[in-house]
């Protein structure tokens, strides 16, 4: 990833975490807790591709296993992130841009789902059984309503702030030069050109009398050949 996409995904997740912790926890809503990090890491997913979507993925679960109040194993809702973000950049069409919206928002209902399932799953490999406790079945349907009704107003956000990070300064810079060697570019104005340029007529007018000869001798071959 370039610099400015790590720069940008920081940002994001960070100010993501502080408003899930400070803001979203605190809400007491029955059921799941919106889950704004998982959107963020979906918005960037779907601009940067599925190795963008599964670095920003781990980063950002990393980053929340460590963050307080954490109650779970490090590492369970990184690999979590990394996985749906891996899946969620699969979908990235190859212009970057989706036609429509539906996409996005199956694909946030389906890492609602997924994401749900996985960090269940992997907290019943390592002990946690809380989801039991809790009634995996509720959770599922109000994360997955929860992340549906946040998703309009911050997926859309994120992914035209990312979307603004794919312009490449050093890759601009590097065919500026190219086209500056090659003459400029497309009308040839570059010093190398005019150089080019400047060479190409000293040497017609070197050769101006040589090919007028030739053409002369050619010329006279031709009527000697049909005078015979």
């Amino acid at each position: 990833m370039h610099l400015n996409r790590i720069l940008l995904s920081t940002a994001l997740v960070v100010v993501a975490l502080v408003v899930q912790v400070s803001v979203l926890a605190r809400l007491q809503l029955p059921g799941a807790v919106p889950d704004l990090l998982l959107l963020t890491v979906l918005g960037l997913a779907l601009v940067y591709g599925h190795t963008g979507g599964a670095l920003v993925g781990f980063g950002a679960g990393l980053l929340a296993d460590l963050a307080p109040p954490a109650d779970h194993a490090v590492g369970r809702y990184a690999l979590v992130l990394c996985v749906v973000g891996y899946a969620a950049g699969l979908t990235r069409p190859e212009n970057g841009r989706h036609r429509s919206a539906t996409v996005p928002m199956l694909v946030v209902a389906g890492a609602a789902l997924s994401s749900t399932l996985l960090y269940a799953g992997v907290g019943a490999l390592v002990g946690d059984t809380a989801a039991r406790h809790v009634g995996l079945g509720g959770l599922l349907l109000t994360a997955t309503v929860y992340d549906l009704l946040l998703a309009p107003f911050t997926v859309p956000a994120v992914m035209a702030l990312a979307r603004r990070t794919q312009h490449d300064p050093l890759a601009e810079a590097a065919g500026s030069a190219t086209d500056s060697a090659h003459g400029g570019g497309l009308f040839g104005t570059g010093r190398v050109g005019r150089l080019g340029g400047g060479a190409t007529r000293a040497a017609r007018v070197r050769g101006g009398g040589l090919s007028a000869r030739t053409s002369k001798s050619r010329v006279g071959r031709i009527r000697g050949v049909k005078r015979l």
